[in-house]
């Protein structure tokens, strides 16, 4: 399936590298003008226009949004991809990486849906696609902040979806399971750690992945540029997850 975005203005937070740039990337190769917002932008060079941003700083947030929207005042997509993850037990875990956590996965969309609702609202059309996690439906061993973060984001963006349904906006998630990304590597410490997370972890509660591979970028990002397509034109409120079955549906 090809997407044709020709003309139309999107926005993905978290776009410096991971699921967010492959997004950013796919849009920009549909057609679409794409501004990526991240806190910093590794590479030398990106193919899409950007702009620092830290989506858990609200002030910040609300500066850049107006700024944007003042030279560009319309908003097509909305895509939130920013997220962080704080490793270790519930009882062990900093209080400063529980705060972090939730202030950028599930704070950093609320502060960007508080500045884009009215947009969407006036223009009667629009598309939000955030990027959860298989975290959100299946808890992990010491993935507590993270999960729960996650699930947070989950029912924020469930709700906004609920009400700005009403304007003809569609809100859908994206639940990705473990995919290859810097954020999934900092979880590998060894050689064959791919094909152990492939196989399962017992000891965390994680089951294997029945379709024996680890997700690409890009096939999390196939799946958001549909979700933000006519051909997705009457899907909203719903949560899809790409993650070769290690959920088993949950």
């Amino acid at each position: 399936m090809s997407f044709d975005f020709t003309g139309k203005n999107v926005w993905v937070t978290g776009a410096g590298k991971g699921i967010g740039y492959a997004t950013a990337l796919a849009f920009h190769q549909a057609g679409a003008r794409v501004i990526g917002l991240d806190l910093a932008f590794p590479q030398a060079e990106y193919p899409f226009q950007i702009a620092e941003l830290n989506v858990a700083d609200a002030p910040q947030v609300k500066e850049v949004c107006q700024r944007l929207l003042q030279e560009t005042p319309r908003l097509d997509v909305l895509v939130n991809s920013a997220g962080i993850l704080r490793m270790g037990a519930t009882d062990e875990l900093a209080v400063a990486d529980w705060q972090a956590v939730m202030a950028v996965n599930a704070g950093g969309a609320f502060n960007l849906f508080q500045q884009t609702m009215p947009l969407f609202r006036e223009q009667r059309s629009g598309a939000i696609v955030t990027v959860a996690s298989d975290a959100a439906h299946c808890p992990r061993v010491g993935m507590s902040a993270y999960g729960a973060s996650k699930a947070a984001l989950r029912s924020l963006s469930l709700t906004v979806g609920l009400e700005l349904a009403p304007y003809g906006v569609r809100c859908n998630l994206v639940s990705p399971g473990s995919t290859d990304t810097d954020m999934q590597r900092t979880l590998w410490k060894s050689p064959d750690a791919e094909q152990q997370r492939i196989r399962g972890f017992a000891e965390q509660f994680k089951v294997g992945i029945p379709l024996g591979k680890i997700a690409r970028p890009q096939e999390i990002a196939d799946t958001i540029l549909f979700l933000a397509s006519d051909q997705a034109s009457h899907i909203t409120l719903q949560d899809i997850v790409i993650d070769g079955g290690s959920t088993l549906g949950a």
